[in-house]
């Protein structure tokens, strides 16, 4: 994450400069000081290129509508950051967002691995903004019995259904000890379910791994933080030495994160070559990233993918597809291949841009289409469910294409599951 923010570092004055002219700041301000903020605001609105003379006078009317009639006190702070906040939404881009200064220390602790909140981890629909839960980790979420697929459509009772994904995460998290409500929507009975919990700090492991039967090694990688390369080359690292013959990469339900540590991981796993290039909006190149020819995966291979499968998770899979080192099994990838960078503001607050496309080693544009598998199999989501997870035809069929490839197959081939298995998690730093 260090590396990355370095990247950012002349890029985000001119970014400051902008937002600035709309007002932007996120100290609370006292009563004695808002008619005057709100002066100031107006003057800058007036006299700045960003906002047109029709929007200016329009907020000008609004506000006096407001100074007459609004019958709740105004939280001067909250407007300016809304005016913000809207200013990203007219770029029709629901990736680039304005981050208030608690949203933006929110979004780094959540990169570092741990967090206060619930336990879920939350995937959104581009099209319909809706918010799904993929995946719950050990926490109050689990225990109140929440379950993935459920569909969140309340937080505290506020229609979340037209918000974007990092301010729903928003409210969901906040002080520990503190209450906060989920109304969510579950498709398996068509019923609207309410929970209460308390929020506590919660760990997301990015990486667990075991060994299956016939000495397959599996690993799962929920998302991509800056503790994830580390603790997946130990796991790769460590089932070696426990004799592992073959390797499942699941990534399912993963939607991504930095950018950076996809990057390190494939370039423990590839041959010498390219990973990923970008390209900005004119088609220039603006970055390239290739793996070394230090270290290489040479065993039989399967990389597990799914609809919630996004970003650097693509970046993993479509590499791993185009060099022709493992194969991929699941459903179609989510298809967002394009990048965003964080542009840090002087007063705390931040605004994500999305600023290049990404292209996979051979060239590929996967975005808003995907990646398609290798063998395509569908979820059996009931048996999964009634199993409690201990059937999983996904996996079944990557342990089928390992033991293809090591030449042990048989029509009676082993069930993956966690009977005998050697169990061994990594280390949350």
């Amino acid at each position: 994450m260090k590396k990355w923010m370095k990247k950012t570092a002349a890029s985000a004055l001119m970014t400051v400069m902008a937002v600035s002219l709309i007002g932007c700041g996120s100290v609370k301000m006292t009563k004695d000081t808002e008619e005057s903020a709100r002066d100031t605001t107006v003057k800058m609105l007036s006299s700045s290129d960003v906002v047109g003379k029709e929007t200016n006078d329009k907020l000008e009317t609004i506000q006096g509508i407001l100074d007459k009639n609004f019958y709740f006190e105004e939280d001067e702070q909250e407007k300016q950051d809304g005016i913000i906040k809207g200013y990203m939404e007219g770029l029709d881009d629901p990736y680039s967002v304005y981050y208030t200064q608690e949203e933006y220390a929110s979004f780094m602790e959540d990169t570092e691995g741990e967090y206060v909140g619930v336990g879920v981890q939350v995937s959104q629909a581009a099209d319909t903004k809706t918010i799904t839960i993929t995946k719950v980790f050990e926490g109050p979420a689990q225990d109140a019995g929440i379950e993935e697929e459920d569909i969140i459509t309340k937080v505290d009772g506020e229609d979340i259904s037209d918000q974007d994904l990092d301010t729903v995460v928003d409210k969901i998290r906040g002080e520990e000890g503190t209450e906060v409500t989920l109304t969510i929507y579950r498709s398996t009975d068509a019923k609207d379910y309410e929970y209460t919990m308390k929020r506590k700090k919660v760990e997301n492991p990015t990486v667990d791994y075991k060994m299956l039967d016939n000495n397959i090694g599996y690993i799962e990688v929920t998302s991509f933080y800056e503790v994830t390369a580390e603790q997946y080359i130990a796991a790769v690292k460590d089932l070696e030495s426990q004799g592992m013959e073959g390797l499942i990469v699941d990534l399912r339900s993963n939607g991504g994160g930095l950018l950076d540590i996809a990057v390190e991981m494939l370039d423990f796993m590839l041959p010498e070559g390219k990973i990923v290039y970008t390209k900005d909006k004119d088609g220039n190149i603006i970055d390239e990233y290739n793996s070394t020819a230090d270290e290489q995966f040479t065993k039989p291979l399967a990389v597990l993918v799914n609809g919630y499968s996004a970003s650097a998770s693509e970046i993993f899979a479509g590499a791993i597809k185009d060099y022709g080192i493992g194969t991929l099994v699941g459903t179609n990838t989510f298809g967002k291949g394009i990048v965003q960078r964080m542009f840090p503001l002087d007063d705390g607050s931040a605004i994500k841009v999305t600023i290049a496309k990404y292209f996979t080693p051979k060239g590929n544009d996967i975005h808003k289409v995907g990646i398609k598998p290798d063998i395509e199999v569908e979820l059996d989501a009931d048996a999964y469910k009634e199993s409690k997870g201990e059937k999983d035809n996904q996996l079944q069929a990557a342990v089928d294409n390992i033991l293809e490839k090591l030449g042990k197959k048989t029509a009676d081939s082993t069930e993956a599951s966690d009977g005998d298995a050697t169990e061994t998690s990594s280390e949350e730093e």
